[in-house]
């Protein structure tokens, strides 16, 4: 049975009651009360479970004079993110870093776990890109209210008062469309990798796959990467300061 089904089994046969039971309390019944949990969400839960290890990991073995690999690569992390943040963010940079991270990291992981044999890559499913794009809308607006109060409205008003009813719907329909930006960009390139992979296993099942495996680590390497400086503009924007 391949990963993605056998885990996507276990979860079912432990939680597809209660699962069941919240999804008809929310007046979404699943189509197989039997098993509620697909193949996509279990993958986005596994990227979880390996994230959340990876930092745990990373916790325990914290060390000064003698750095094991895994703080190594949290410490790589951190230094990229950063150089790629601090130009846009400014020097307040590291108030924004965690988010900014878990979203690079989440969005990467769930598009390599593509890589493996039999599993459909969770992020070239549109639910799970509409999901990280529509906690990055409510991350810079949050920032944005927390860092100019009430005055954050003035950004949807334009310069000028007069043009403030013109400028509103504009800036409201402006900020809407990044949610779908978002979306379709991940959600579109990861679909055509997996479709472009899928294509070649089954015309050419020994050489070709491997130039489109290769293919799509570097689409899931682009598009974690767009993802979060797409997610690190619109922050620097919300908390940007007029001079």
């Amino acid at each position: 049975m391949p990963l993605q089904h056998f885990l996507s089994h276990i979860l079912n046969l432990l939680l597809a009651g209660p699962v069941t039971q919240l999804l008809n309390a929310i007046g979404r019944p699943p189509i197989n009360p039997a098993a509620p949990i697909d193949g996509v969400f279990t993958m986005e839960l596994l990227a979880v479970i390996l994230l959340l290890g990876f930092f745990v990991i990373v916790r325990l073995t914290l060390q000064v004079e003698k750095p094991g690999t895994a703080q190594q690569l949290a410490e790589m992390l951190e230094e990229f993110v950063s150089n790629q943040t601090e130009p846009i963010i400014g020097e307040r940079y590291r108030v924004y870093l965690p988010f900014l991270s878990v979203v690079l990291l989440f969005v990467l992981v769930n598009n390599l776990l593509g890589l493996l044999p039999d599993v459909d890559t969770a992020t070239a499913s549109p639910v799970v890109p509409l999901g990280v794009a529509l906690l990055t809308f409510m991350h810079y607006h949050w920032q944005g209210v927390r860092e100019h109060k009430g005055g954050y409205i003035k950004q949807f008003l334009g310069p000028l008062w007069w043009i403030a009813p013109l400028m509103l719907p504009i800036e409201l329909i402006s900020h809407l469309a990044r949610i779908l930006s978002l979306t379709i960009r991940l959600f579109a390139n990861m679909y055509a990798s997996d479709l472009l992979t899928l294509i070649s296993f089954s015309l050419f099942p020994i050489a070709l796959p491997v130039v489109f495996l290769g293919l799509h680590l570097g689409v899931s390497l682009i598009q974690a990467y767009v993802f979060m400086l797409l997610a690190s503009i619109y922050v620097g924007q919300a908390i940007a300061h007029e001079h």
